[in-house]
């Protein structure tokens, strides 16, 4: 069930990189559950892994809903798969990304998509760092580089695929 509107509207992209066939459908009834309508995707092969494939879908909704679709997926360690929701006013925007062998990883975004690193994890990471290798693994992790990694591959090929908005009503 949707939760309660904040009254701030803002939209984000569910990508899903990699899901096996089975999970399909399950896929789109969590996000459908999240967004309070039915959901009906094209899946396409997953070049980058044959015997997966891909979606990706954009969506408006309450801020929050990006959390919330994230949450959604977050049982099924098979996807791969990243949601982004735009800042909205007075919001700051996210980031979820999700590998089977990662888990998941949340980065706070800005209004043009950067990641953000707030001042005390760059502190506790100049703190930890003995050295400079060590201080660019605490910063690599600060901005979920190794998510980036892995999904890279997946993300390459799905471009130039058409996304397909949804809109949440009422």
């Amino acid at each position: 069930m949707p939760a309660l509107a904040s009254g701030v509207i803002t939209r984000g992209v569910v990508f899903v990189h990699s899901a096996p066939r089975a999970l399909c459908p399950h896929v789109e009834w969590a996000i459908g559950s999240v967004l309070g309508s039915r959901v009906a995707v094209d899946w396409s092969a997953q070049p980058a892994a044959p015997t997966l494939f891909r979606t990706e879908l954009s969506w408006t909704g309450d801020v929050g809903t990006g959390a919330r679709l994230a949450s959604a997926l977050r049982g099924w360690s098979h996807l791969r798969y990243e949601v982004t929701e735009e800042a909205a006013r007075g919001t700051d925007g996210g980031r979820w990304s999700h590998t089977p062998d990662l888990g998941i990883f949340y980065a706070q975004t800005d209004v043009h998509g950067n990641v953000v690193v707030p001042e005390d994890r760059i502190r506790s990471a100049m703190e930890h760092a003995a050295d400079p290798v060590r201080l660019r693994q605490e910063l690599d992790l600060a901005l979920g580089q190794a998510w980036d990694d892995e999904l890279e591959p997946f993300r390459y090929a799905g471009a130039g695929v058409p996304v397909r908005w949804l809109h949440r009503v009422g």
